[in-house]
């Protein structure tokens, strides 16, 4: 995930343990930090329940946005002042395990005989690396479009449809069909329809946040389903962004705003991101990710569906990206912080994030609970659940040198989208630029 979300959330931690441990004048307090602030309430209910059962440990939680919370969460590991337990993304794995500021969790995982076994395929083995694991399994995300039901019904199309959907690159396939029948121009007319003023757009087919180098939202879902390969393996050190498959997808993306007007450019995008754009009806459907399900549930004022990202030439792809807890090296009670993310990670608490609807947890059990969760609420929430799957999923790319790599690619994609020159080329230069490094 790109997991740009929507607060965050600073908890203050304690551990667990089998037995309740006894109060005492010393009691631990243990700091815990998140940024998403939907989950700040659910992960209170983990900590009372963790508190009642072990009495010597307090929990405290505070919340902060996605960006200043990488800002604060860095410049505390330098000050010594970083929270006990953390919650960790994929993007940032790679420099903190550089600056030696997580905790090796292997031994206490085998000591306890935690089974690794019961979370979704994937979610535990990217937080290992060389055999040792710097997290445990929090949640996971994949990607689905989100539609309008008001404006699929106003433009005779059937939800069914929706499931079914096409892509390729070459003329975009049933995807790119549904898009054009879905904008307006501000006369009333359809992208295929004679007469459409691509100048004077009222409401877009399609819309995404802005791109990252890694588009977890806005377009990896059909660069992979065309072939491309984001890098060689987990911790690899060949990028393959110079692939014909990533050129074309791009150019097809920016060709859909620029060229023909289904789209939001990036440039007309800037800083808003898909929901907002959404919840303002500017746009018909928008690609994202299932942590946003309750965002979009929430403010926006129509009825909402999902329907799954359309097949591509290799078959329907989603990336899979999944949080960890992780412990801070520098932690004072680091054995208390383990029982914390230990049951963070156990089926009571993954049940209780499950019930709440706010995030698929790792465990099945709380997927389980997550979908009923949403179905009390009318919400079809299968398409981001469908794609969660070995087969059908693929990894956010990790590697070294992580905050140069994504610089360099974030600018080629950027041009690219923007029209600044040739696809084939920007990519190749940055692809080259990036396994330079290693």
């Amino acid at each position: 995930m790109k997991r740009h979300l929507i607060g965050a959330i600073a908890a203050t931690t304690a551990l667990t343990s089998l037995s309740p441990l006894p109060a005492s004048a010393e009691d631990v307090t243990l700091t815990y930090t998140m940024w998403d602030g939907n989950q700040a309430p659910v992960y209170r209910q983990c900590a009372d329940k963790f508190e009642a059962a072990n009495p010597g440990i307090k929990i405290k939680i505070s919340q902060d946005a996605w960006d200043n919370y990488w800002t604060t969460l860095t410049t505390s590991f330098v000050s010594g002042t970083a929270p006990d337990v953390f919650v960790n993304h994929l993007s940032r794995f790679p420099e903190f395990l550089t600056n030696g500021v997580m905790v090796d969790l292997s031994e206490r995982i085998a000591a306890d005989q935690v089974d690794m076994n019961a979370y979704l395929p994937g979610l535990a083995e990217v937080w290992n690396k060389d055999g040792q694991q710097w997290g445990m399994p929090k949640d996971w995300d994949t990607i689905a479009l989100v539609y309008n039901k008001k404006m699929i019904a106003d433009a005779g199309i059937k939800e069914e449809d929706l499931k079914n959907l096409d892509w390729n690159p070459k003329d975009g396939g049933s995807l790119e069909k549904l898009l054009a029948h879905l904008t307006l121009d501000q006369n009333g007319k359809r992208g295929d329809e004679p007469g459409f003023d691509k100048s004077k757009v009222a409401v877009y087919g399609w819309a995404t946040d802005r791109t990252d180098g890694y588009g977890q939202t806005q377009w990896s879902f059909l660069a992979v389903s065309n072939g491309f390969k984001p890098i060689d393996k987990a911790w690899g050190t060949q990028y393959g962004y110079d692939s014909p498959a990533l050129a074309e997808t791009l150019t097809w993306q920016r060709d859909l705003a620029l060229k023909k007007g289904f789209a939001l450019s990036q440039e007309q995008t800037g800083k808003l991101n898909a929901t907002a754009i959404f919840a303002a009806g500017k746009a018909a459907i928008v690609p994202d990710g299932s942590w946003n399900i309750g965002t979009y549930r929430d403010a926006s004022k129509m009825e909402i569906g999902f329907a799954p990202v359309p097949k591509g030439p290799e078959g329907r792809r989603s990336m899979f990206n999944g949080l960890a807890d992780s412990i801070w090296s520098g932690s004072q009670h680091q054995d208390e912080a383990w029982k914390w993310v230990k049951y963070l990670s156990g089926s009571e608490c993954q049940t209780i994030v499950g019930k709440a609807g706010v995030v698929f947890p790792a465990r099945p059990e709380g997927v389980t609970a997550a979908e009923e969760a949403h179905k009390a609420k009318n919400l079809d929430v299968s398409a981001f659940v469908m794609l969660a799957t070995p087969e059908t999923t693929f990894p956010f790319p990790i590697s070294d040198y992580a905050s140069e790599i994504s610089t360099v690619l974030t600018t080629a994609v950027e041009n690219v989208l923007l029209d600044k020159g040739d696809p084939a080329t920007l990519l190749k230069d940055a692809n080259d630029q990036v396994n330079g490094m290693f």
